[in-house]
């Protein structure tokens, strides 16, 4: 009897080794961009009390009623929740370690999330989120830090046609009022209203502008405006903002229906946008979060941030930006004989001491069957050890993407060689 094949779970997908290229390609460009404005790598557990995104998301939201991974843990009885998303999961860090004790901080993270959604292109129940948090930053200078380092990221990916929307939630005062007007107009409308918007009307309204349902579109757009109600603080940031972005040529356009899906966020909120993914368009979203640290227990302080989907840009990225990142070894070592073979895995090891990558051939085999792989590799050179090369200490060493003559030369000689060659083709 055959045994059935267990596959990955829907929507959690492996990255097979051709695509992690791509992925470490990423990874390694987000790395020195992100060194580049000063922010620290922080990691934070999977796994968190369910609480936490209850109290910061919002209880009357998409993600937290349908869309989390929630058990009770047999042993305490308490609820934990596959993390959806990482701006929480930092916050409960600084506050449960007392970082801003010594001052504001620029911090980052990377890592996979979870929503029980429905798979589709873009839109995955496991995805990967790079996110980046400034936490104890009141003024708009860091929101146009943040939207310039987008900007400066999309280049170095390179990227195109992606866009940003901005817009401004105002303090918490305003949006009550603008709640107030806003459930009026709602209720005039009520027979109009799907399912979702109906469950929302009185327990989260804001969210009815959110709504992707095309028969609510009209109806959303007839809807009063938040801008109508923002207090003084509010426009004057955001119109900083602008001008800070204008400043240094970073376009945008005003969307005042923007109001991102989750209930932390204050003030100024934004979009990068691509008309490239179908219904999931959004790439990278952020804004501030004035009152989060306090809401989750902390000493109430300014703060703000953005994630992206590594998955949606990725699927945006050229492969010739991709191959920016060398797959190929430098080196393929090929070996035959007695004394060859235990000299060739020290060979290995010695220009790796040199930073040379070396892929060193197993399962033996002709010479000239291991030159078919050292090709196939993609390899620049092929390093060759016999029992000739062993005996003297030395190797040959024959290019492989250009035409040059195949030199016997020691190994500190081989590893300068190539690095120079590696070095000159970068």
């Amino acid at each position: 009897m055959t045994s059935r094949q267990i596959q990955a779970i829907r929507g959690m997908n492996d990255i097979l080794p051709e695509e992690a290229l791509l992925w470490e390609f990423f990874e390694d460009t987000a790395r020195a961009w992100l060194r580049a404005y000063g922010y620290r790598a922080i990691r934070t557990p999977i796994l968190e009390r369910t609480e936490l995104f209850v109290r910061s998301i919002g209880a009357v939201t998409d993600i937290v009623e349908k869309e989390m991974y929630t058990f009770i843990d047999e042993l305490n009885g308490e609820s934990l929740t596959l993390r959806p998303e990482g701006t929480a999961s930092c916050v409960r860090a600084v506050i449960e370690h007392n970082l801003l004790y010594s001052g504001p901080q620029r911090l980052w993270y990377w890592g996979p999330m979870f929503r029980h959604e429905r798979p589709q292109k873009g839109r995955y129940r496991q995805f990967h989120q790079v996110g980046v948090e400034a936490l104890g930053f009141g003024g708009p200078d860091i929101d146009a830090e943040h939207i310039v380092m987008c900007a400066r990221l999309w280049r170095m990916l390179g990227l195109d046609g992606v866009a940003l929307e901005l817009n401004t939630l105002g303090g918490s005062d305003a949006r009550a009022r603008y709640r107030a007007r806003l459930v009026k107009y709602l209720e005039r409308h009520r027979e109009s209203l799907d399912d979702d918007s109906k469950r929302r009307l009185h327990t989260n309204p804001l969210r009815v502008l959110d709504s992707k349902n095309p028969v609510m579109q009209e109806l959303i757009e007839g809807a009063p405006r938040l801008a109508d109600d923002l207090d003084e603080d509010s426009l004057r940031h955001f119109s900083d903002l602008q001008a800070k972005l204008r400043s240094v040529g970073i376009a945008f356009a005003l969307n005042p229906r923007l109001v991102r899906g989750l209930d932390y966020y204050n003030g100024a909120v934004y979009e990068w946008v691509t008309d490239r993914l179908g219904a999931q368009g959004t790439v990278c979203a952020g804004g501030r979060y004035d009152g989060l640290i306090a809401q989750i227990g902390g000493k109430p302080a300014p703060a703000c941030g953005f994630a992206m989907g590594v998955e949606r840009l990725l699927a945006l990225v050229s492969d010739g930006a991709a191959s920016a990142s060398r797959s190929a070894p430098d080196v393929y070592l090929v070996h035959q004989g007695a004394a060859a073979d235990p000299f060739a895995e020290q060979v290995a090891e010695r220009l790796r001491d040199h930073r040379v990558n070396v892929l060193l051939h197993c399962g033996g085999g002709s010479f000239k069957s291991q030159m078919k792989k050292a090709d196939a590799s993609g390899a620049r050179f092929a390093l060759i050890v016999g029992d000739d090369e062993a005996q003297a200490g030395e190797v040959s060493i024959k290019p492989l993407r250009e035409l040059a003559e195949q030199v016997r030369v020691s190994i500190e000689e081989a590893a300068d060689l190539i690095k120079k060659s590696v070095i000159s083709d970068s």
